[in-house]
Protein backbone atom coordinates (compact mmCIF):
# COMPACT_ATOMS: atom_id res chain seq x y z
CA UNK A 1 0.00 0.00 0.00
CA UNK A 2 1.20 3.49 -0.88
CA UNK A 3 0.69 5.78 2.12
CA UNK A 4 0.82 9.59 2.10
CA UNK A 5 0.42 12.46 4.56
CA UNK A 6 0.70 16.12 3.60
CA UNK A 7 1.84 19.20 5.51
CA UNK A 8 0.17 21.99 3.52
CA UNK A 9 1.08 25.56 4.34
CA UNK A 10 -0.83 28.66 3.31
CA UNK A 11 -1.30 32.35 4.05
CA UNK A 12 -4.32 34.21 5.38
CA UNK A 13 -4.79 37.73 3.99
CA UNK A 14 -7.25 40.53 4.67
CA UNK A 15 -10.26 40.86 2.33
CA UNK A 16 -12.09 38.40 0.11
CA UNK A 17 -10.55 37.46 -3.24
CA UNK A 18 -7.26 39.15 -2.36
CA UNK A 19 -5.47 37.34 -5.19
CA UNK A 20 -7.92 38.60 -7.81
CA UNK A 21 -7.49 42.16 -6.54
CA UNK A 22 -3.70 41.98 -6.32
CA UNK A 23 -3.26 43.83 -9.61
CA UNK A 24 -5.12 46.80 -8.09
CA UNK A 25 -3.03 47.10 -4.93
CA UNK A 26 0.21 45.25 -5.66
CA UNK A 27 0.26 43.86 -2.13
CA UNK A 28 -1.24 41.40 0.32
CA UNK A 29 -2.20 42.54 3.82
CA UNK A 30 -1.45 40.30 6.79
CA UNK A 31 -4.13 39.50 9.34
CA UNK A 32 -1.48 38.63 11.91
CA UNK A 33 2.15 39.65 12.36
CA UNK A 34 2.92 36.80 14.74
CA UNK A 35 4.96 33.73 13.92
CA UNK A 36 5.37 30.07 14.73
CA UNK A 37 3.13 29.12 17.68
CA UNK A 38 2.57 32.81 18.38
CA UNK A 39 -1.13 33.47 17.95
CA UNK A 40 -3.51 34.21 20.84
CA UNK A 41 -7.12 32.89 20.91
CA UNK A 42 -8.62 36.22 19.79
CA UNK A 43 -6.20 36.61 16.89
CA UNK A 44 -7.93 36.38 13.45
CA UNK A 45 -5.41 33.77 12.28
CA UNK A 46 -6.09 31.60 15.32
CA UNK A 47 -9.86 31.96 14.85
CA UNK A 48 -9.53 30.93 11.21
CA UNK A 49 -7.38 27.91 12.06
CA UNK A 50 -9.83 26.76 14.75
CA UNK A 51 -12.85 27.17 12.46
CA UNK A 52 -11.16 25.39 9.53
CA UNK A 53 -9.88 22.56 11.72
CA UNK A 54 -13.36 22.05 13.20
CA UNK A 55 -14.85 21.88 9.69
CA UNK A 56 -12.18 19.40 8.62
CA UNK A 57 -12.89 17.10 11.55
CA UNK A 58 -16.62 17.28 10.79
CA UNK A 59 -15.80 16.10 7.25
CA UNK A 60 -13.81 13.12 8.47
CA UNK A 61 -10.27 14.46 8.53
CA UNK A 62 -8.14 13.10 11.35
CA UNK A 63 -6.33 16.26 12.37
CA UNK A 64 -3.04 15.96 14.18
CA UNK A 65 -1.65 19.52 14.40
CA UNK A 66 -3.20 22.94 13.69
CA UNK A 67 -0.95 25.94 14.18
CA UNK A 68 0.42 29.22 12.79
CA UNK A 69 3.64 28.85 10.80
CA UNK A 70 6.92 30.78 10.92
CA UNK A 71 5.93 33.64 8.58
CA UNK A 72 3.35 36.35 9.42
CA UNK A 73 -0.24 35.25 8.67
CA UNK A 74 0.93 31.76 7.70
CA UNK A 75 -0.81 28.56 8.80
CA UNK A 76 -0.48 24.80 8.63
CA UNK A 77 -3.00 22.07 9.46
CA UNK A 78 -1.83 18.47 9.38
CA UNK A 79 -3.96 15.35 9.08
CA UNK A 80 -2.98 11.72 9.39
CA UNK A 81 -1.70 9.19 6.90
CA UNK A 82 -4.00 7.59 4.38
CA UNK A 83 -3.87 5.69 1.12
CA UNK A 84 -2.40 7.84 -1.68
CA UNK A 85 -5.60 8.53 -3.64
CA UNK A 86 -7.53 9.45 -0.49
CA UNK A 87 -4.66 11.73 0.56
CA UNK A 88 -4.80 13.46 -2.84
CA UNK A 89 -8.56 14.00 -2.51
CA UNK A 90 -8.06 15.41 1.00
CA UNK A 91 -5.32 17.72 -0.31
CA UNK A 92 -7.82 19.30 -2.72
CA UNK A 93 -10.64 19.35 -0.18
CA UNK A 94 -8.38 20.95 2.43
CA UNK A 95 -7.59 23.90 0.16
CA UNK A 96 -11.22 24.35 -0.90
CA UNK A 97 -12.42 24.19 2.69
CA UNK A 98 -9.81 26.74 3.85
CA UNK A 99 -10.79 29.15 1.08
CA UNK A 100 -14.47 28.91 1.94
CA UNK A 101 -13.94 29.32 5.69
CA UNK A 102 -11.71 32.33 5.05
CA UNK A 103 -14.29 33.90 2.74
CA UNK A 104 -16.97 33.68 5.44
CA UNK A 105 -14.60 35.68 7.67
CA UNK A 106 -13.95 38.29 4.94
CA UNK A 107 -10.42 37.01 4.37
CA UNK A 108 -8.52 35.02 1.74
CA UNK A 109 -6.69 31.73 2.22
CA UNK A 110 -3.88 31.79 -0.34
CA UNK A 111 -1.84 28.82 -1.50
CA UNK A 112 0.56 30.76 -3.65
CA UNK A 113 4.00 29.28 -2.91
CA UNK A 114 5.59 32.71 -2.33
CA UNK A 115 3.00 35.52 -2.18
CA UNK A 116 5.34 37.88 -0.30
CA UNK A 117 9.06 38.25 -0.96
CA UNK A 118 11.34 38.51 2.07
CA UNK A 119 9.60 35.93 4.26
CA UNK A 120 9.26 32.15 4.16
CA UNK A 121 7.11 30.69 1.41
CA UNK A 122 4.57 27.87 1.61
CA UNK A 123 5.22 24.23 0.84
CA UNK A 124 3.26 21.01 0.78
CA UNK A 125 5.72 18.61 2.35
CA UNK A 126 4.72 15.13 1.20
CA UNK A 127 5.40 12.25 3.58
CA UNK A 128 5.56 8.86 1.88
CA UNK A 129 5.85 5.28 3.04
CA UNK A 130 5.04 1.89 1.54
CA UNK A 131 3.38 -0.92 3.47
CA UNK A 132 2.39 -4.53 3.07
CA UNK A 133 -0.39 -5.53 5.42
CA UNK A 134 0.59 -4.00 8.76
CA UNK A 135 4.30 -3.91 7.91
CA UNK A 136 5.99 -0.61 7.06
CA UNK A 137 8.43 -1.56 4.30
CA UNK A 138 10.36 1.69 4.73
CA UNK A 139 11.37 0.84 8.29
CA UNK A 140 14.60 -0.89 9.26
CA UNK A 141 15.87 -0.25 12.76
CA UNK A 142 19.39 -1.22 11.70
CA UNK A 143 19.27 0.60 8.37
CA UNK A 144 20.96 3.90 7.65
CA UNK A 145 18.93 6.69 9.32
CA UNK A 146 16.40 4.05 10.41
CA UNK A 147 14.98 3.29 6.96
CA UNK A 148 15.18 0.21 4.77
CA UNK A 149 17.11 -0.60 1.62
CA UNK A 150 13.82 -0.25 -0.30
CA UNK A 151 13.42 3.29 1.05
CA UNK A 152 16.96 4.19 0.05
CA UNK A 153 16.39 2.85 -3.47
CA UNK A 154 13.17 4.89 -3.61
CA UNK A 155 15.08 8.02 -2.50
CA UNK A 156 17.91 7.42 -4.96
CA UNK A 157 15.55 7.18 -7.93
CA UNK A 158 13.71 10.39 -6.98
CA UNK A 159 16.95 12.30 -6.49
CA UNK A 160 18.31 10.96 -9.76
CA UNK A 161 15.27 12.46 -11.52
CA UNK A 162 15.00 15.48 -9.23
CA UNK A 163 15.45 18.15 -11.91
CA UNK A 164 13.15 16.28 -14.31
CA UNK A 165 10.37 16.14 -11.69
CA UNK A 166 10.69 19.77 -10.66
CA UNK A 167 8.07 21.15 -13.06
CA UNK A 168 5.48 18.65 -11.83
CA UNK A 169 6.21 19.44 -8.18
CA UNK A 170 6.50 23.21 -8.83
CA UNK A 171 4.20 24.03 -11.76
CA UNK A 172 3.83 27.82 -11.46
CA UNK A 173 5.98 30.88 -12.07
CA UNK A 174 5.53 31.89 -8.43
CA UNK A 175 6.71 28.49 -7.15
CA UNK A 176 10.31 29.28 -8.13
CA UNK A 177 10.40 32.24 -5.77
CA UNK A 178 9.98 29.74 -2.93
CA UNK A 179 13.05 27.72 -3.91
CA UNK A 180 15.29 30.30 -2.25
CA UNK A 181 17.97 28.88 0.09
CA UNK A 182 17.71 31.89 2.43
CA UNK A 183 14.29 30.73 3.71
CA UNK A 184 14.74 27.03 4.57
CA UNK A 185 13.71 26.23 1.01
CA UNK A 186 14.30 22.67 -0.23
CA UNK A 187 16.25 23.55 -3.39
CA UNK A 188 19.17 21.12 -3.02
CA UNK A 189 18.96 17.75 -4.77
CA UNK A 190 20.04 15.65 -1.84
CA UNK A 191 18.69 13.78 1.19
CA UNK A 192 19.31 14.54 4.84
CA UNK A 193 17.81 13.63 8.22
CA UNK A 194 18.25 17.22 9.47
CA UNK A 195 18.98 19.70 6.66
CA UNK A 196 15.73 21.41 5.67
CA UNK A 197 17.30 22.75 2.48
CA UNK A 198 17.36 19.21 1.09
CA UNK A 199 14.80 18.02 -1.45
CA UNK A 200 14.17 14.93 0.70
CA UNK A 201 14.33 14.63 4.48
CA UNK A 202 14.27 11.45 6.55
CA UNK A 203 12.37 12.24 9.76
CA UNK A 204 13.07 10.27 12.91
CA UNK A 205 10.63 7.34 12.94
CA UNK A 206 9.78 3.88 14.22
CA UNK A 207 8.12 0.80 12.74
CA UNK A 208 4.90 2.77 12.31
CA UNK A 209 6.12 6.26 11.40
CA UNK A 210 9.28 5.62 9.34
CA UNK A 211 8.91 7.54 6.08
CA UNK A 212 10.55 9.94 3.67
CA UNK A 213 9.49 13.58 3.36
CA UNK A 214 9.61 15.15 -0.11
CA UNK A 215 9.91 18.83 0.81
CA UNK A 216 10.08 20.39 -2.65
CA UNK A 217 6.35 20.01 -3.46
CA UNK A 218 4.52 23.35 -3.83
CA UNK A 219 0.98 23.80 -2.48
CA UNK A 220 -0.28 24.67 -5.97
CA UNK A 221 0.94 21.39 -7.51
CA UNK A 222 -1.48 19.03 -9.26
CA UNK A 223 -1.32 16.55 -6.42
CA UNK A 224 -2.58 13.61 -8.48
CA UNK A 225 0.20 14.06 -11.03
CA UNK A 226 2.68 14.68 -8.22
CA UNK A 227 1.93 11.50 -6.27
CA UNK A 228 1.81 9.39 -9.41
CA UNK A 229 5.15 10.79 -10.57
CA UNK A 230 6.81 10.31 -7.16
CA UNK A 231 5.64 6.72 -6.67
CA UNK A 232 6.29 5.73 -10.28
CA UNK A 233 9.78 7.24 -10.14
CA UNK A 234 10.51 5.81 -6.70
CA UNK A 235 9.61 2.29 -7.81
CA UNK A 236 10.65 2.26 -11.47
CA UNK A 237 12.69 5.37 -12.25
CA UNK A 238 16.28 5.27 -13.52
CA UNK A 239 18.79 4.46 -10.82
CA UNK A 240 22.00 6.41 -10.38
CA UNK A 241 25.18 4.91 -11.78
CA UNK A 242 28.81 5.52 -10.78
CA UNK A 243 28.88 8.72 -12.83
CA UNK A 244 25.77 10.01 -11.09
CA UNK A 245 27.23 9.12 -7.70
CA UNK A 246 30.32 11.18 -8.51
CA UNK A 247 28.04 14.14 -9.25
CA UNK A 248 26.40 13.71 -5.85
CA UNK A 249 29.63 14.82 -4.17
CA UNK A 250 28.87 18.29 -5.54
CA UNK A 251 25.91 20.30 -4.36
CA UNK A 252 23.23 20.19 -7.05
CA UNK A 253 20.25 22.51 -7.12
CA UNK A 254 16.73 22.40 -8.49
CA UNK A 255 15.91 24.86 -11.31
CA UNK A 256 15.40 28.42 -10.05
CA UNK A 257 12.93 29.43 -12.76
CA UNK A 258 10.07 27.79 -14.62
CA UNK A 259 11.70 28.05 -18.05
CA UNK A 260 14.64 25.86 -17.03
CA UNK A 261 12.22 23.46 -15.33
CA UNK A 262 10.15 23.18 -18.54
CA UNK A 263 13.29 22.55 -20.61
CA UNK A 264 14.49 19.78 -18.28
CA UNK A 265 11.04 18.21 -18.08
CA UNK A 266 10.64 18.18 -21.87
CA UNK A 267 14.08 16.74 -22.55
CA UNK A 268 13.81 13.68 -20.31
CA UNK A 269 12.56 10.39 -21.68
CA UNK A 270 11.60 9.24 -18.19
CA UNK A 271 9.01 11.99 -17.85
CA UNK A 272 7.61 11.16 -21.28
CA UNK A 273 7.31 7.47 -20.44
CA UNK A 274 5.78 8.29 -17.02
CA UNK A 275 2.88 10.37 -18.35
CA UNK A 276 2.69 9.23 -21.96
CA UNK A 277 3.67 11.39 -24.91
CA UNK A 278 0.32 13.20 -25.17
CA UNK A 279 -0.01 14.25 -21.53
CA UNK A 280 3.71 15.02 -21.30
CA UNK A 281 3.56 17.39 -24.26
CA UNK A 282 0.27 19.05 -23.25
CA UNK A 283 1.44 19.71 -19.69
CA UNK A 284 4.62 21.39 -20.91
CA UNK A 285 2.60 23.41 -23.43
CA UNK A 286 0.23 24.71 -20.74
CA UNK A 287 3.06 25.56 -18.34
CA UNK A 288 4.91 27.45 -21.08
CA UNK A 289 1.76 29.41 -21.97
CA UNK A 290 1.37 30.37 -18.32
CA UNK A 291 5.03 31.33 -18.02
CA UNK A 292 5.01 33.51 -21.13
CA UNK A 293 2.18 35.61 -19.68
CA UNK A 294 4.49 36.59 -16.82
CA UNK A 295 7.81 38.47 -16.58
CA UNK A 296 10.75 36.15 -17.29
CA UNK A 297 12.92 37.64 -14.55
CA UNK A 298 11.51 37.05 -11.09
CA UNK A 299 13.21 40.04 -9.46
CA UNK A 300 12.44 41.05 -5.87
CA UNK A 301 8.80 42.06 -6.34
CA UNK A 302 5.85 39.75 -6.93
CA UNK A 303 4.38 40.79 -10.30
CA UNK A 304 0.64 41.06 -10.89
CA UNK A 305 0.75 38.65 -13.83
CA UNK A 306 2.22 35.78 -11.83
CA UNK A 307 -0.71 36.08 -9.40
CA UNK A 308 -3.44 36.75 -11.98
CA UNK A 309 -2.52 33.81 -14.19
CA UNK A 310 -1.68 31.50 -11.31
CA UNK A 311 -5.09 29.84 -11.09
CA UNK A 312 -5.74 28.64 -14.61
CA UNK A 313 -9.43 27.88 -14.01
CA UNK A 314 -10.55 30.88 -11.95
CA UNK A 315 -8.70 33.19 -14.32
CA UNK A 316 -10.14 31.64 -17.48
CA UNK A 317 -11.77 34.96 -18.39
CA UNK A 318 -8.38 36.68 -18.30
CA UNK A 319 -6.77 33.92 -20.34
CA UNK A 320 -9.41 34.31 -23.03
CA UNK A 321 -8.40 37.94 -23.53
CA UNK A 322 -5.15 36.80 -25.15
Amino acid sequence: MCNVAHEIEGFLFKGRDAERHFHETGRFDYVSTGGYYHSLPSDPLRQFIDAAAEAQRAMGFTNEKDHPEVAPSQFEMNFSYSEALIAADQFQLYKLLCRQIAATMDMTASFLPKPVVGINGSGAHTNISVGKGKTNLFHDKKGQDGVSKLAWQFIDRILNSGSDLCLVLNPSVNAYRRLDPHFEAPNQIKVSPVDRGSMIRIPLGNEKSARIEVRSVAPDANIYMTLYALFRTGFEGPESDAKDEAKRTRTRFLPDNIFDAIRLYKSREWMKSTFGAGVHEKFAELKLAQAERCPKALGTRVKAAEVQFHHEVTNQYLWNNF
